[in-house]
C-alpha cells in the first residue's frame, strides 16, 4: 500500500507538469495546481484500492491518475475574450 500511494503521488505530480505546460495561462499558481494534482490522485488510489479490495496491480494507478485529472480539470479557467457590449447600452 505504500508503494501504491508513492506511485500515487508521482503520477499526480506528473500530471500536474504536464497541465502546467500546456495550460500556463488558465491554470491558477504552480504550488496550488501541484498540490491539487498530488492530492487528487493520492485519493484516486485510496478510492479504486477501497472499492476493489486490492490485489489489482495497474487499477489503482489508473484510478489515480483519472480522479487526478479530474480534479485537476476543476482548475481550469475559462479563456479571456474581449467583453460583448450590448446594443442596449
Amino acid at each position: 500500500m505504500l508503494w501504491e500511494s508513492i506511485s500515487s503521488v508521482v503520477l499526480g505530480l506528473a500530471l500536474s507538469w504536464v497541465a502546467l505546460r500546456s495550460l500556463p495561462r488558465r491554470l491558477p499558481s504552480p504550488r496550488v495546481v501541484f498540490v491539487t494534482g498530488a492530492l487528487g490522485a493520492l485519493f484516486g488510489a485510496f478510492l479504486t484500492h477501497s472499492a476493489l479490495d486490492g490485489g489489482h496491480f495497474l487499477a489503482a494507478p489508473a484510478g489515480a491518475v483519472l480522479v487526478g485529472a479530474v480534479t485537476l480539470s476543476l482548475l481550469i479557467r475559462p479563456r479571456r475574450s474581449r467583453p460583448v457590449r450590448s446594443a442596449a447600452v
